[in-house]
């Protein structure tokens, strides 16, 4: 199997050079001592499509919408 992932031209092993030029790849999720809180909850199909339309960060766009609504409503300080 090794001499077969050598004689790949895709596949050609790392140099030194290029192992010690590596960094560790980002985690994902929230950054520790995150305030958000992950939970799962359904809207209509036209809401969503409306501020996922709005491209990139709908979804923080949806949470400051909520937080509006519940200032407004006295929900929230």
């Amino acid at each position: 199997m090794t001499a077969a992932a050598k004689s790949d031209p895709d596949a050609l092993p790392l140099t030194d050079k290029q192992l010690q030029s590596m960094q560790p790849a980002r985690s994902r999720g929230r950054p520790v001592g995150s305030t958000k809180v992950a939970t799962s909850v359904r809207y209509d199909i036209d809401v969503v499509a409306a501020f996922k339309a709005t491209g990139e960060g709908w979804q923080t766009r949806m949470n400051h919408a909520l937080r509006e609504y519940a200032i407004n409503h006295k929900m929230l300080r």
